[in-house]
């Protein structure tokens, strides 16, 4: 495994072009007026590496509420409800924390947490602000489902270190099987059929194209190239198989739609030396808030607030304390088309983040929530006056994993220290993109504005191939990831969620392939 993927500090793994889609980008919010620049794509991280997400993510591991769960039942996912996901979520994980009731203590994916005595005293300081608030300071984000104040479940071993699920399910014992075959630096280029019985799959391995061929084929490939691999197959929309030339073999019209995401943006602070975060390699979220918008129609802990001790693995993001917060349960939806039938040219995705109102007002919300956290005294006595940072393309490119970054950071860093208007004026040139939060609050217009144009995602991409009842006409799976229409093919990944559960999606996806793998089993 490579070093900085098992890391117990994240944030190197997942800026590494080495484990990504290296031209993939998405358009991340909706448009708002005629602000054009608003909708240009931006570079979208998704793992090209065994294990996937798990790799490169941030390993937070919590399963959301347990009527997310009972809500895909009633979409139309029969036999879906919480009663039927929590023995899977026990199954899978070995929780060093807590034993019995909620949680599994012998499954290969380990789960541990922060202890409150480690946290930095910026975190302190913000942790003492929502306690003074009214919340909660509670110790089990995957306990019963209640606002507060959590330390984050991580995935990570007993010492420390990131645990993918390349890891917690490829033993040596497994990778021993005669049955199993594991290709790496490959690439699936289309699902091969007779007639509408999918028997193969055509795959691009270190420049040589071979035909695997299998009684079931199973897709696994995320919410973003899982509809994109159909699309290049002939399974998806008519007019969009018709538009680049694809034989039709089952038209889909929700094949790529009902795409969904978390809404997300930060805030963060200068921190003073006292008060940053020593730990190189260890984890840099130490607790997390899930508060309630109280809008009509949005559910408990439909918000989430994570506290980040440092912002980036570089100098300028050690020196950087941030509230990094999102809409926990979103209902605006967006799509994924394609852009050519050539394999090697990704999708084309676009999230329409902000398209439901209820999602603009309670992002907005946030923003102020967190605005608020980062001017109480406690964190103004360690920290600078807050500022909005933005997650840009030039952010990204800055904070990638090299030496020549590793030096020009440390050097920022240290302009960052000496100097007090050089600070603000680096702040506001790089990273905020010339807004001032004072700005921000005090116009309403100009706060959205700057939502729609800079609101991101927490890379919990979902939903595009939904399961759900055969009359709904975008449904595209039933409730075991089989594909209607066709035989011999099925789905198991975040793709098939009806809707987005309150939680970093990559617990749920674990769980529904536990599920769907139990269910294939007893069919056989």
């Amino acid at each position: 495994m490579p070093a900085d993927i098992a890391s117990g500090y994240p944030g190197r793994a997942f800026l590494n072009r080495r484990h990504l889609w290296p031209s993939l980008t998405a358009k991340m919010g909706s448009a708002a007026g005629n602000a054009q620049a608003q909708r240009a794509p931006r570079r979208y991280e998704q793992a090209r590496v065994l294990g996937g997400g798990s790799s490169i993510n941030a390993m937070a591991a919590n399963r959301g509420a347990p009527e997310d769960y009972d809500e895909w039942g009633r979409l139309g996912a029969a036999g879906w409800s919480w009663n039927s996901a929590l023995p899977y979520f026990r199954k899978l994980e070995h929780d060093f924390d807590f034993q019995g009731g909620l949680h599994g203590n012998d499954g290969p994916l380990p789960i541990s947490r922060h202890k409150p005595e480690d946290r930095t005293s910026f975190v302190r300081a913000v942790c003492a602000t929502l306690a003074a608030k009214g919340y909660a300071m509670l110790p089990d984000q995957n306990g019963f489902w209640e606002d507060g104040v959590f330390p984050l479940a991580v995935a990570q071993s007993e010492n420390g270190q990131r645990a993918p699920v390349s890891s917690a399910y490829l033993s040596k014992a497994v990778r021993s099987r005669p049955n199993l075959r594991i290709l790496g630096k490959s690439q699936a280029r289309k699902i091969i059929f007779e007639s509408q019985r999918a028997i193969g799959v055509e795959v691009e391995s270190n420049g040589s194209v071979e035909i695997l061929r299998a009684g079931e084929v199973i897709i696994a490939c995320g919410a973003l190239h899982t509809p994109a691999l159909l699309m290049r197959s002939g399974v998806g929309p008519q007019s969009e198989l018709a538009r680049h030339g694809v034989p039709i073999v089952a038209a889909h019209p929700g094949v790529g739609r009902n795409l969904m995401e978390h809404p997300s943006m930060a805030l963060a602070v200068y921190l003073h030396p006292e008060a940053r975060f020593k730990g190189v390699e260890r984890h840099h979220i130490q607790a997390c808030l899930r508060f309630s918008s109280g809008l009509d129609t949005c559910p408990p802990g439909d918000m989430h607030m994570s506290m980040v001790a440092k912002s980036a693995w570089h100098s300028v993001g050690q020196r950087l304390g941030s509230l990094f917060f999102w809409i926990n349960k979103s209902f605006s939806r967006g799509e994924v088309t394609l852009k050519s039938a050539n394999p090697n040219v990704p999708p084309h995705v676009d999230f329409r983040l902000l398209s439901d109102e209820r999602d603009r007002l309670r992002l907005g919300l946030g923003f102020r929530l967190a605005a608020d956290l980062l001017a109480a005294p406690e964190v103004r006595s360690i920290g600078s006056k807050a500022f909005p940072a933005v997650f840009s393309d030039r952010v990204r490119n800055v904070s990638e994993p090299t030496m020549f970054n590793a030096l020009q950071t440390a050097i920022l860093g240290r302009a960052l220290d000496w100097s007090f208007g050089l600070r603000n004026q680096l702040i506001q040139s790089v990273i905020t993109r010339g807004s001032t939060l004072d700005e921000l609050l005090a116009d309403q217009r100009m706060l959205e504005a700057f939502l729609h144009a800079n609101v991101g995602g927490t890379w919990h991409a979902s939903g595009t191939c939904r399961m759900g009842a055969p009359d709904d006409p975008m449904v595209v799976t039933d409730a075991e990831g089989r594909v209607y229409g066709v035989s011999g093919l099925r789905i198991c990944d975040a793709s098939l969620m009806p809707s987005i559960p309150r939680a970093n999606t990559n617990l749920p996806t674990m769980m529904i392939a536990e599920r769907i793998s139990d269910l294939i089993r007893s069919r056989l």
